[in-house]
């Protein structure tokens, strides 16, 4: 979920800074620009890892009396991998599928397609309903949910002359091959059909790859898309409210420690009767 990457950016220490000793307001000044800010294809800055690793001498810029200084730093970054199972709380409900938040990050859409199967929206209470059996789960506002990444996409808002346009990065997993014959033939590098390549060609279809879609006009009326947002899905055993699992993992366990009870109580029968035979 979180990863440390360098970072290399030039920063301005403004002139009423420049008295103090520099690293203390190179920092200052990492601390006020990086975190909670998205980083293209990379994740959301949480905070700064250490100390800066190089600074680079500065440079004064003909009309501005700030210092320029080349640094390099490591950033600890939120970046969730596709695939991955983590732990939010339902903010909004909508017919279009839930929002999930972590506290820091909201951007997390659980879809329609990717609910429990069978769920509803009930328009009466404004939440989604996973209907099992004969039995009702709401979905509320403020329960603790687990799901599943499916996608991550990231999008950069630009503004050009026919207006504002919209250009998204997709991160997802890929496709399942419907016909494993046909793997084969393309990954043969030597043209005898042999499986060399094969198997290095199926682990990394596993991997998830990075699709670019193309950039889509904004019109004034649209709200601008997120730079970063996260499509979740809770359509597998275990995932969905904890609190639908947490009870049947409490029956699980008493009946676990039932059956232990039950097999102790046999033993020390079983030893009653060996020592009144003897």
């Amino acid at each position: 979920m979180f990863i440390v990457t360098k970072v290399v950016d030039t920063l301005r220490i403004s002139p009423n800074m420049l008295s103090i000793p520099s690293l203390t307001a190179i920092h200052s000044e990492m601390d006020r620009r990086y975190p909670n800010r998205v980083l293209m294809d990379v994740g959301l800055v949480i905070c700064r890892y250490g100390d800066c690793l190089k600074i680079g001498d500065g440079i004064c810029v003909n009309g501005d009396g700030g210092a320029h200084h080349e640094c390099l730093v490591k950033l600890v970054i939120f970046r969730p991998f596709v695939d991955e199972v983590c732990t939010g709380r339902i903010k909004k409900s909508t017919p279009e599928g839930i929002q999930v938040s972590l506290g820091f990050f909201e951007d997390i859409h659980i879809p329609a397609y990717w609910m429990l199967r069978p769920s509803q929206y009930e328009t009466r209470t404004g939440l989604w309903v996973w209907m099992d059996d004969d039995e009702r789960y709401e979905m509320e506002i403020g329960s603790e949910i687990r799901f599943k990444i499916k996608t991550i996409n990231f999008t950069q808002i630009t503004n050009t002359a026919k207006g504002m346009q919209a250009t998204t990065t997709t991160t997802t997993a890929q496709a399942p091959i419907t016909n494993p014959g046909d793997m084969m033939r393309s990954t043969s590098t030597d043209g005898s059909g042999s499986g060399g390549g094969a198997n290095i060609k199926a682990e990394q279809s596993q991997q998830p790859v990075r699709k670019r879609s193309l950039s889509v006009d904004l019109s004034e009326s649209q709200n601008m898309p997120a730079t970063m947002h996260v499509i979740a899905s809770i359509c597998e055993d275990g995932l969905g409210l904890t609190s639908w699992w947490e009870a049947q993992e409490e029956e699980e366990e008493e009946e676990e420690e039932q059956a232990e009870e039950e097999a102790t109580n046999e033993d020390e029968v079983m030893e009653e009767e060996v020592m009144d035979e003897s």
